[in-house]
């Protein structure tokens, strides 16, 4: 500080004495390029232009040019240059240089082309811009013609080679540089070991790494940074904590970089505890291991944990990007969490990155899953580029949202823009064929995947059409499909099957897919309630007690179905009969006026969906206090004028008898309330529903 403020008053000096000598600005400019101070080397140089002051040789212009390339002060750079009356080879390796830390490749090259002779440092700039600018075959086409043009690679120049061989994964060049530097002597030279571990590394060749990781004499954070990423990127995060584990043993300080390597690594391995412990001990956290934290949990089914940290990345002011923000708003899509959904896209608004494709793409997708799809349209309508996963996010809100001609008429529209369909497409057309039951159609689109666009069925194709096919009543068909598979069925396809005998009351079938889902899963209590249900309905109160006995003495249990609300961003949460929230007493007492209010309207409880050999009074009690209508009676405490959707979501399918109860509720009350459940979203208005009873 002391050193700058007497750099400041010698040039203020000058200014006020007036023309200085030769020896005066050497002397004053290269105390700038000492201290770095490239405000005072502007001042100076301006006072050198209000003078007229022409320097004798290169030497004074070419250090300025080198102060504004490091200091990314470009347009002065440029300007230098273009008014010196001479320039020699050090003159446009500064401007290189320049172009090269500004990332501007296309100007790097074209100074180089303009340039009447090259030396090697000419194209070690060259082939290090290149290569640190994500041109990584540009930089080994460089690596070439330096080679032909007679100038030997260097260390630095090996290093930079290493690095775009990395980037396109090309080991086999890779090996041939490695050759090259063997046989001019490895050496001992870090930078170079380095680069070579990475390179083998990252191009899965993990043995060849590691040889040369262990004949590594000086290793440093780089070092052991290249073989945890390799290990990690090569899907071996148990060896990658092992290595790390290694690391501090020795005493070795990990850094940003290390540490978003070992918490990814954490929590591939689902190890979200150590993951938590290792983020609170770091100091200081960069954007990355947020970033990393953020989207670890959120994988792990940790979304709550996700949106706090992210609370606190903002609180500690660290900025972030828009890979940040999708894995924030995919959270909040998870979480079916409009709200803070809604403050995320806000965010993105002030950040400048709502309309990065990857954040627009999160936002279609968490609107669709909040039931929002006129939202999810504006931001889709509005977006500048789109890829297929823009498309699909539209697709599938649309078909989960009841709007599934909608649905199929953007996938012909996406076709018609030239857009190759995925896997996740075909998901969403074939929901919404089975949700209008358009058999053909579905078929057609089905058959097209294979016949037209070149890829091979998934079983999440087929247990969409097994469901569009049964629910039509073509079981045969279903069964036949099943059958006709070229790769065993699984328990989604199985489930599927089963789902619809249920639907159907077909028990021949449904045994024979019940068979089947006890060989591959015996311990998921799912296909024994499903199958209980099926005899039930059939009033086959014999089997009913012969499974439940069967998963009582075989400790099968059945997980317990919920709903939940969020009101003023606090999440309530319901189970059925539930008695142990702190407003019990309210919540059961507006139920109650509520039931009374639609029974005079017609409203009749379905018991026979009460699948109990039980008395009616029972069967009455059990369906009318369903986990759904217990947090429909607490929203309507906590906002009985509100005008906003009601907004439920649920664990399993919501029955037949609370999907009429929504109806005459949203009759009744003049509001609309959105009800998510396991299979899609269903929006009653006005008496009516959006699955048009299919579900």
């Amino acid at each position: 500080m002391k050193h700058t403020h007497r750099l400041r008053e010698a040039i203020d000096a000058l200014y006020s004495r007036g023309a200085a000598t030769s020896e005066s600005y050497t002397r004053l400019l290269l105390q700038c390029v000492r201290s770095n101070d490239v405000v005072q080397a502007k001042r100076l140089h301006t006072h050198m232009d209000l003078y007229l002051y022409q320097p004798n040789d290169t030497f004074l212009q070419n250090r300025l040019l080198h102060l504004y390339g490091k200091s990314g002060n470009l347009s002065d750079a440029r300007d230098l240059f273009d008014k010196m009356p001479r320039r020699d080879i050090f003159s446009w390796n500064a401007m290189l240089a320049a172009y090269s830390k500004s990332g501007k490749v296309e100007d790097l090259r074209a100074v180089f082309d303009q340039m009447s002779a090259h030396d090697a440092v000419s194209y070690n700039t060259v082939i290090a811009g290149f290569s640190g600018n994500g041109c990584s075959s540009q930089a080994l086409e460089f690596f070439v013609r330096m080679q032909e043009e007679g100038f030997e690679p260097t260390d630095y120049t090996h290093v930079s080679a290493l690095h775009a061989c990395s980037q396109l994964l090309d080991i086999m060049r890779g090996k041939q540089i490695h050759g090259r530097i063997v046989a001019t002597s490895l050496g001992e030279n870090i930078f170079v070991w380095n680069a070579l571990t990475n390179l083998y590394a990252k191009c899965g060749a993990l043995d060849q790494a590691r040889w040369l990781f262990d004949r590594m004499i000086h290793k440093n954070v780089v070092s052991w940074n290249s073989m945890i990423s390799g290990y990690l990127q090569n899907g071996q995060p148990e060896t990658c904590i092992e290595l790390f584990c290694e690391m501090q043993s020795l005493g070795l300080k990990p850094d940003q970089v290390t540490v978003s390597n070992i918490l990814s690594a954490y929590f591939q391995c689902g190890h979200i505890d150590e993951a938590c412990k290792t983020f609170s001990e770091i100091k200081e956290k960069d954007k990355i291991c947020w970033t990393t934290m953020i989207v670890g949990c959120a994988q792990n089914g940790k979304e709550e944990d996700a949106l706090l940290i992210f609370r606190k990345m903002l609180l500690e002011n660290v900025r972030p990007d828009s890979f940040t923000i999708s894995s924030v708003v995919s959270s909040c899509a998870r979480l079916a969490s409009l709200c803070q959904g809604q403050a995320v896209h806000g965010k993105a608004v002030i950040l400048g990155v709502d309309n990065d494709l990857l954040v627009s793409s999160a936002l279609v997708d968490m609107y669709s899953k909040c039931g929002e799809t006129a939202y999810a349209w504006l931001v889709f309508k509005w977006m500048s580029t789109r890829n297929v996963v823009s498309w699909n996010s539209m697709i599938v809100g649309y078909a989960q949202n009841g709007k599934d001609l909608e649905a199929l008429a953007l996938y012909e529209e996406m076709l018609h823009e030239n857009l190759k369909p995925d896997n996740i497409t075909f998901v969403g057309v074939l929901s919404a064929c089975m949700h209008v039951g358009l058999v053909e159609r579905g078929e057609e689109y089905f058959h097209s995947i294979s016949k037209i666009h070149g890829m091979s069925p998934t079983f999440d194709h087929y247990s969409c059409l097994i469901n569009l096919l049964g629910r039509a009543g073509y079981m045969d068909k279903a069964v036949d499909l099943i059958n006709s598979m070229t790769f065993e069925p699984n328990c989604l396809i199985w489930s599927t099957l089963l789902s619809i005998c249920r639907i159907r009351c077909d028990v021949n079938n449904g045994e024979m897919a019940a068979r089947h889902l006890f060989e591959l899963d015996p311990h998921n209590a799912g296909p024994y309630i499903m199958l209980s249900n099926i005899y039930a309905t059939c009033g086959r109160w014999k089997d009913v007690a012969s499974v439940r006995s069967f998963m009582k003495n075989n400790k099968i249990k059945k997980f317990a179905a919920y709903s939940w609300i969020e009101i003023d961003s606090q999440v309530h949460k319901f189970i059925a009969e539930d008695r142990t929230h702190s407003e019990t007493e309210q919540i059961y007492e507006e139920l109650n006026r509520l039931i009374k209010k639609l029974q005079e309207s017609g409203f009749t409880p379905d018991t026979n969906l009460v699948l109990h050999d039980v008395v009616e009074e029972e069967k009455l009690d059990s369906i009318s206090y369903h986990s759904e209508k217990l947090a429909l009676a607490f929203w309507l405490i906590k906002k009985p004028h509100g005008r906003t959707p009601i907004r439920i979501m649920k664990n399993i399918r919501v029955c037949g008898d609370c999907h009429v109860f929504m109806k005459f509720v949203s009759k009744i009350i003049g509001r609309p309330i959105i009800l998510r459940d396991m299979n899609r979203f269903h929006h009653f208005v006005e008496g009516r529903c959006s699955c048009k009873d299919i579900w």
